[in-house]
């Protein structure tokens, strides 16, 4: 196995995480501090699911072009000229452009760098290693919001300290080997409602953690500060639910290598439901804090596990295509989580966020607990070519 290009791809992805973790809590309080209301910010926040649908039906055609290692450093720095750009134009049309450009470029480089990491991971050590690139992504996160408070949000810093993560990742791929070899055409994203139809539980799993994280660094600031937090506690809460995830993650993966993953797949989803409808009870609690850690990591669970049972069949040209599937639910999770919570915020319920994560948990368990796409094996399954 290629240990040094293992570990490259992780850090050039986990940089992603550290730059989103600063910038985008900061664009919301930014938004914030400037008046405008939860809806606006929620169709802030999906902006770059919209680039995420782009970027999925890019990935493969780019990659078979420019080969998988170049077109994520180019990428990589694509998104650090945008994320610039968002300090010196501060303006709400102009950013909603340039997080859309956020969305395509890092969506590629998520497409292609969690198929790197499939494609390079030996099946004996699959669940640990894919839990812990997904470990490092949600401590990069953890930092992302705790180096925000320690820049402050006053100023725009914040955005810079995100082009220079980006471009960091983009430099540390230099020279990596065993990336999956992608055909343009047969790699391209064709097929989502097959591949929906043949694991529904699966596909459902990618959304409902796409959500999870989007209104996670979006609105729960948010969220907090409606509460009655104070914005050090807000964002401090952001830290505690991916302190959550993060902590939890690889010994997830260690279990998923000694355990049926399906079985572990469904505890996630319980799990993430109880927490969900907890959570308004429990706010203003000390137990709060305990109950924001599982929240983050079955949230997190479910995202890791789907990632390891796709990784247990697919190789090269069919696992970019499995991943630009992936990413495909991924922005719809991302576009219909922060609109629909901003919106239910707004006009419905203040603790909108966790009942509709309580909702989407629900459909999971259903889902799971009927057995559709999780009992059989999953190396009976193909990704589909077309529709």
């Amino acid at each position: 196995m290629r240990w040094g290009s293992y570990f490259a791809v992780c850090s050039a992805v986990i940089s992603i995480g550290l730059a989103l973790g600063v910038t985008m809590p900061l664009v919301s309080l930014r938004l914030e501090s400037w008046g405008y209301g939860s809806f606006a910010i929620g169709v802030m926040a999906a902006t770059p699911a919209v680039g995420v649908l782009l970027g999925a039906s890019l990935a493969g055609r780019l990659a078979g072009h420019f080969g998988t290692a170049r077109l994520m450093q180019l990428c990589l720095l694509l998104a650090a000229l945008s994320v610039g750009l968002l300090a010196l134009l501060q303006n709400y049309a102009l950013w909603l452009l340039l997080r859309l450009l956020i969305g395509v470029a890092l969506t590629v480089v998520f497409i292609l760098g969690e198929s790197w990491i499939n494609q390079l991971a030996v099946e004996k050590w699959r669940g640990r290693l894919v839990a812990l690139y997904g470990t490092g992504y949600a401590l990069s996160q953890l930092c992302g919001p705790l180096l925000l408070t320690a820049l402050g949000t006053g100023s725009d810093l914040g955005f810079w300290a995100g082009v220079g993560l980006l471009i960091g990742g983009s430099l540390i791929l230099l020279g990596r080997t065993g990336a999956p070899k992608v055909d343009g055409h047969s790699a391209s994203g064709r097929g989502l409602s097959a591949f929906c139809r043949k694991l529904p539980a699966i596909a459902w799993a990618v959304v409902l953690f796409a959500a999870f994280e989007a209104m996670m660094l979006t609105l729960l600031p948010i969220y907090g500060l409606r509460q009655g937090f104070s914005q050090d506690v807000a964002l401090l809460m952001v830290s505690v639910v991916v302190v959550g995830d993060a902590a939890l993650q690889l010994p997830i993966g260690l279990l998923a290598d000694r355990m049926s993953r399906r079985s572990l797949f469904r505890g996630c989803g319980v799990i993430l439901l109880g927490s969900s409808l907890a959570l308004p009870l429990l706010l203003h609690s000390p137990l709060v804090w305990p109950l924001l850690v599982l929240f983050g990591a079955s949230a997190g669970g479910l995202f890791t596990l789907s990632l390891i049972l796709i990784g247990e069949r697919y190789r090269d040209d069919a696992l970019v295509r499995a991943n630009a599937h992936v990413a495909q639910l991924w922005g719809i999770g991302c576009l219909l989580g922060p609109l629909t919570t901003g919106a239910a915020s707004q006009w419905v319920s203040g603790h909108a966020l966790p009942l509709l994560m309580a909702l989407g948990a629900a459909v999971f368990v259903v889902l799971a607990w009927r057995g559709q796409g999780v009992d059989e094996p999953f190396a009976a399954a193909t990704p589909a070519r077309g529709d």
